[in-house]
């Protein structure tokens, strides 16, 4: 079997959430003896194909940018040529250019598609592409939803509930590196034995400006790892809070991030728009261990972290909340250690890359005797 995923970004050249999950299940299916091919667009003016654990990075140059969205005249051939080679085409939504070469190359083989994400920013945008959304989600063969929470609140992907699978994103602890003893002593001596944590892009669905405001009054540590569009707002305002607690770490190497994963005393991810629809960042606390706190948005974010069991889940855009939190478990250790040990069952048996591949090699090969 051939299957060929289609996203507008991927790695090497990024590394967020979806570039991970294509990433997991490339590899993944790779292993099981799946050829994986990964198109995407890339700012290099030579575009190259890349080997990454035995599958292949396919990327097209991208000509420009609009709202996000990337646009390529040399994608359409591209894509053309590896989709018929494919058994399986798999689409990750959303990228409305995606949608445009899907219809205009025609390759008629069995296609599925994970909804990542609503469209939430972009409302005027929104009102122009939703036809062409429509009928995009309407010629899928499937379509896979990360979350039962997603599926439940999401009015997109309830129109099309008789074709929606829910199959869970999952991570390979085993391709993270183990943290190194030099790194763990460099991050104790400088932060000390016990602080809170957040790693991820700094973008406006984030609620960083709401873990900052809850930092007022509060004397732990809060560490930011990330960089982004919004990086520079969110450390002007920590300045005119006069906070002293708010670490800025920016971009790390892995070999740094795992050394925090595995040294923190909580994650907290207070996210508080529906763009974010699962939560990576999330996951990786819950595979480390670590009591989580995150906002109750509708999303997988409520799926990861069950309130009261794994961690605590407050109100979105609310700091008052979110510091109470925060305080709760600081001053219960105990608490916070049993929602932690809970919190690296659940993703054992829940969130594993082994069981999101497994899933979708059988959602493959369904698709294609069918």
């Amino acid at each position: 079997m051939r299957v060929l995923h289609f996203f507008k970004t991927s790695f090497p050249d990024t590394m967020g959430g979806v570039e991970q999950v294509i990433n997991q299940i490339a590899r993944g299916a790779t292993k099981l003896g799946v050829k994986t091919d990964v198109l995407s667009l890339t700012p290099d003016r030579v575009a190259r194909a890349i080997e990454i654990d035995g599958y292949l990075a396919h990327r097209a140059r991208m000509d420009f940018q609009i709202a996000s969205t990337g646009f390529s005249a040399s994608a359409f051939l591209r894509f053309a040529q590896l989709a018929q080679k494919a058994d399986v085409i798999h689409y990750h939504f959303p990228w409305p250019f995606m949608d445009v070469v899907h219809f205009a190359t025609r390759v008629k083989r069995p296609t599925v598609v994970t909804y990542h994400s609503d469209i939430i920013r972009q409302k005027y945008l929104l009102k122009l592409y939703r036809p062409l959304k429509q009928r995009f989600l309407a010629s899928m063969d499937c379509i896979v939803a990360t979350s039962p929470n997603y599926l439940a609140t999401s009015d997109v992907l309830g129109r099309f509930s008789d074709k929606v699978s829910v199959i869970p994103i999952g991570l390979d602890k085993a391709t993270y590196p183990q943290p190194l003893p030099d790194r763990l002593q460099f991050w104790r001596e400088k932060l000390g034995l016990k602080f809170f944590l957040f790693v991820g892009v700094l973008r406006y669905y984030k609620g960083l400006h709401v873990l900052i405001e809850a930092a007022q009054g509060a004397d732990y540590p809060i560490v930011i790892v990330g960089a982004g569009p919004i990086e520079q707002e969110l450390k002007a305002q920590a300045v005119q809070l006069g906070l002293r607690n708010i670490h800025f770490l920016g971009l790390l190497p892995d070999s740094d991030k795992v050394a925090l994963l595995t040294l923190c005393y909580g994650v907290v991810f207070p996210s508080h728009l529906r763009s974010e629809a699962f939560g990576i960042s999330l996951l990786e606390g819950a595979m480390y261990g670590k009591p989580m706190i995150s906002s109750e948005i509708g999303t997988g974010t409520t799926f990861i972290n069950i309130g009261d069991e794994t961690g605590l889940v407050v109100p979105p855009s609310d700091p008052v909340a979110l510091r109470q939190a925060m305080c709760y478990l600081w001053e219960h250790p105990e608490e916070a250690a049993k929602m932690g040990k809970c919190a690296e069952e659940r993703y054992w048996k829940h969130f594993t890359a082994e069981q999101m591949v497994k899933s979708y090699m059988d959602l493959y090969s369904g698709l294609v005797r069918r």
